[in-house]
C-alpha cells in the first residue's frame, strides 16, 4: 500500500514538473517563432513586470528583454516613464536582427502603496513603432518602531 501511494505521488510530481517545463518551452518557442517582419521588429518576452509586494526603499530595478525579429537593425529613439518615479534606460546602439536587447526600468520604491506605471518605447519597429510596457506592484510601509 505504501509503495502504491509513493508511486502515485512520484507520478503526480513528475507530471507537474513536466508541465512546468512544457510551459517554459512554449514561451521560448513563441518568442523564437515570432513572425519575422520586413524591416525592424521588437518582440518582448513579457510586456508586464510584476514587482509583487516589496519592502519600502527596496531595489526598484527591473528589465524588459526583447528580440529584434526583423530583417533590419532596431533603433530605439525614446523611452518615457508615465511619471518621474519610473525611469527607463535603453540601448544606445542599434539591435541587429535576431539579437536581444534590454529596456531597464527603475521604480522609486520610496513611495508606499500599490502602483501601476507605464513605459512608452518609441522605435523604428515595423507595424508598431510605439510600445507601452507596464510595471506594477505594492511597496510596503516600514514596520512601526517600538
Amino acid at each position: 500500500m505504501k509503495k502504491i501511494l509513493l508511486l502515485s505521488m512520484l507520478t503526480v510530481l513528475g507530471i507537474t514538473a513536466s508541465n512546468a517545463q512544457e510551459t517554459t518551452k512554449k514561451i521560448k518557442a513563441t518568442v523564437a517563432k515570432a513572425a519575422k517582419v520586413e524591416g525592424a521588429g521588437m518582440v518582448f518576452e513579457s510586456e508586464v513586470i510584476d514587482y509583487g509586494t516589496i519592502a519600502h526603499n527596496a531595489d526598484g530595478k527591473r528589465q524588459f528583454i526583447f528580440t529584434n525579429n526583423g530583417t533590419k537593425p532596431l533603433i530605439i529613439t525614446n523611452a518615457q516613464g508615465s511619471c518621474g518615479c519610473t525611469v527607463p534606460t535603453t540601448p544606445k546602439e542599434p539591435i541587429a536582427p535576431g539579437q536581444k536587447g534590454i529596456i531597464g526600468v527603475k521604480y522609486a520604491t520610496d513611495r508606499v502603496g500599490a502602483f501601476t506605471k507605464t513605459v512608452t518605447v518609441t522605435s523604428n519597429a515595423q507595424g508598431q513603432p510605439t510600445k507601452v510596457l507596464t510595471i506594477k506592484g505594492t511597496v510596503l510601509p516600514d514596520a512601526p518602531k517600538s
